[in-house]
């Protein structure tokens, strides 16, 4: 049995352009363009779930994607940090970022650790990995990095290290808990 999970991320949003953690905004209407042009590209999926975020769900939409809100791929719950810049969050809060950066354990907004989010998203993974199918989630960057941290065993702090375009596909197949990976292939492009 050979389980493939393919990860797209959301179309530019006004959040995503200012390094703003997610503000519940809309995406940009060029993204939903570019999402509408590349709707079709994507291989057909017997299963289609999305981040509960209002820019996966008006992605999904715009790629003409009609997917349930899957709870397990919910955005990182930053606490009272949400809706600010990172530049806002570092000049009030310097040492509390700066200690979130670098312990993936940490929680200094009041939400959810980076290690917890990561052990989340993971048993997401696990689950969709027991069917025999093709599973296409549009999800927000950090659960794609979350995801692919704990799919290849990395360090936790490797999450940081990743970078997830806007409107990529990253995708995983295999069985029994190992995974393969592709990463961010241009949705629209050839694979």
């Amino acid at each position: 049995m050979t389980s493939r999970v393919v990860l797209v991320s959301p179309a530019m949003s006004r959040s995503l352009r200012q390094a703003r953690f997610d503000d519940g905004g809309s995406i940009e209407e060029a993204g939903a363009a570019r999402a509408r042009a590349a709707a079709g590209s994507l291989p057909a999926a017997a299963r289609v779930v999305t981040s509960a975020s209002v820019r996966c769900r008006e992605t999904a939409a715009a790629l003409g994607l009609d997917g349930e809100d899957a709870p397990g791929l919910a955005p990182l719950d930053v606490g009272r940090w949400r809706g600010l810049t990172l530049d806002e969050v570092g000049a009030a809060e310097p040492e509390a970022l700066a200690h979130w950066l670098t312990d993936p354990a940490s929680t200094p907004h009041g939400g959810e650790s980076v290690e917890g989010f990561c052990d989340r998203v993971a048993r997401w993974l696990e689950t969709a990995g027991e069917r025999d199918e093709r599973t296409l989630a549009v999800v927000e960057p950090e659960v794609v990095r979350g995801i692919v941290v704990r799919a290849l065993g990395l360090p936790t702090a490797a999450f940081w290290r990743l970078d997830v375009p806007p409107l990529t596909a990253t995708e995983l197949s295999g069985r029994a808990g190992r995974w393969n990976l592709g990463l961010g292939r241009p949705l629209g492009g050839t694979p």
